[in-house]
């Protein structure tokens, strides 16, 4: 499938004219609220209200719970030969290939993103991921122990159970993906509560999962506050494991709601604050110069895994600085309804303010700004759009909450260091270690320094680059266990030892 071919105008047109879901996903039904509540659906492209979104309360959490409940102590997708699971998963994924445009479309409508991301790649990303672990379903073997002639030890891994996934919007398709696929294709059964900018995506992919075949209640979204819903799926008694993608903030709260109730396992991706280290033996260091800038302001700066601290050895900084600001002329915010756009809007109003906030306390610390640093206003019909200029700061001090902080914006802060010692010691300065950038044509140096910093992921001479079979995930306040790859079923599975005296 290629990359349809519209005009801005075509693309709105188009958005125009799509059916939103108007009610949320429950035991294999479309329920409407219990009190009749309905939240304005904002876009951040222009600040109008799209449609109304039906929201969660005390009630559906129990619903849906127990559907998910019943369905995986009762029903047949946990029984499921996990060939059967597969092949009604990639009857799944074929459905989200004939939507794939529909489903951009929103996408881009809730929160910004560009249509041509969007569609090629958060779609794709999408499709892949529950496409491997569709295939991943009927290929994890259990184990025999050794443990002599007159015994026999089996090692079998079951389903959990019942799995909360809690998502963002920064990538709502991807990064729910990651968390259901794995756990649907080992035989949970879940309860996904999307984010309030991004709920209706996913409603439409659990519709999708309903019209392929997947059984009732294996697969339920409660639209909510994470007041309500995210806090009561963190304390219910009856989820067996709860795996969250988001803030530090409330990642702690949900260890807390875990110890307050039954010790449910909790999976944690949070936040970063990456660097990104160019030394002067990169390889080819123009493009690092622009895979530094494509890194920040891609998805408009709004990614846990943003080199938002780019480390730079003295000896090339003036040249790397340079670089950087000129390239960030290709990153003018626009619609991102134009094919085009290669940064859309913030994902919402309040969103641009926390950015302009961290800014200003930026200026106030006595940071250099060297380029943008303000909102920007386009003209009709994008009046009201959350829009936001590529900003970048340079002899930021590592100290500094600048440094520190993870904006979620498209703000680069840039720090010079003289010696590879020294950008370790700052590359490590960070209570975050989600993921890391490292340039130098040095192999030995490139082993002796991934290994020194502190993070999940370590990209060298490239940045962002990934693949469905590895891991990813952080250290310290990054969180913990890993999505993607085969460590992910981990997630979603208990360890059994049945040992027969023969």
């Amino acid at each position: 499938m290629n990359f349809p071919t519209k005009t801005v105008q075509e693309w709105a047109d188009y958005a125009s004219s799509i059916k939103w879901p108007e009610a949320m996903i429950i035991d294999g039904q479309a329920q409407a609220g219990q009190d009749d509540s309905y939240v304005p659906l904002v876009t951040p492209r222009d600040g109008s209200v799209v449609t109304q979104v039906p929201y969660a309360t005390s009630y559906e959490l129990e619903q849906a719970v127990s559907a998910a409940r019943r369905a995986f102590d009762e029903g047949p997708w946990p029984r499921m030969a996990p060939k059967q699971r597969k092949e009604l998963m990639l009857a799944w994924v074929a459905l989200m290939e004939e939507h794939r445009t529909e489903l951009a479309t929103m996408l881009s409508v809730e929160m910004g993103k560009p249509i041509a991301d969007a569609w090629g790649i958060e779609l794709r990303a999408l499709i892949n991921t529950y496409r491997w672990y569709a295939e991943m379903a009927d290929k994890e073997l259990d184990e025999i122990s050794p443990v002599g002639d007159d015994d026999l030890a089996l090692i079998t891994r079951e389903p959990v159970g019942v799995v909360a996934v809690v998502t963002p919007w920064n990538f709502p398709l991807t990064l729910s993906a990651w968390k259901i696929a794995p756990a649907l294709a080992v035989g949970c059964t879940v309860v996904h509560k999307p984010a309030d900018l991004t709920p209706l995506t996913a409603v439409r992919i659990a519709e999708l999962a309903l019209e392929a075949g997947i059984p009732a209640g294996v697969l339920n979204v409660l639209p909510g506050r994470g007041s309500v819903i995210g806090k009561g799926l963190g304390l219910h008694r009856a989820i067996d494991s709860l795996a969250f993608t988001g803030s530090t903030e409330v990642g702690r709260a949900y260890m807390e709601y875990a110890a307050q109730s039954n010790l449910k396992r909790v999976w944690l991706e949070l936040g970063g604050k990456s660097p990104n280290i160019i030394l002067p033996d990169a390889p080819d260091l123009q493009t690092a110069i622009d895979t530094a800038a494509w890194g920040i302001f891609f998805n408009t700066g709004q990614m846990c895994t943003a080199p938002s601290r780019l480390i730079v050895h003295q000896d090339v900084a003036d040249e790397v600085i340079a670089g950087v600001i000129k390239a960030a002329e290709n990153y003018k915010p626009g619609d991102p309804f134009n094919p085009a756009t290669k940064m859309g809007p913030l994902a919402s109003s309040s969103r641009r303010a926390e950015v302009q906030a961290h800014v200003d306390r930026g200026l106030a610390d006595g940071s250099t700004l060297a380029l943008g640093g303000h909102s920007v206003e386009l003209s009709a019909p994008l009046a009201g759009g959350a829009y936001y200029e590529p900003t970048v700061f340079i002899n930021v001090n590592p100290d500094s909450a600048l440094a520190q902080e993870e904006i979620f914006g498209p703000v680069l802060s840039v720090t010079t260091v003289k010696d590879d010692e020294e950008a370790i010691r700052v590359a490590n300065n960070s209570d975050y270690g989600l993921a890391a950038g490292l340039w130098t044509a040095n192999v030995s140096k490139v082993h002796r320094l991934a290994r020194q910093i502190r993070a999940g992921t370590v990209w060298v001479n490239c940045y962002e680059e990934g693949d469905l079979t590895v891991p990813f995930g952080g250290f310290k306040l990054s969180g913990n266990g890993r999505d993607k790859s085969r460590h992910a079923l981990d997630k979603y599975t208990e360890l059994k030892t049945t040992y027969i005296k023969l």
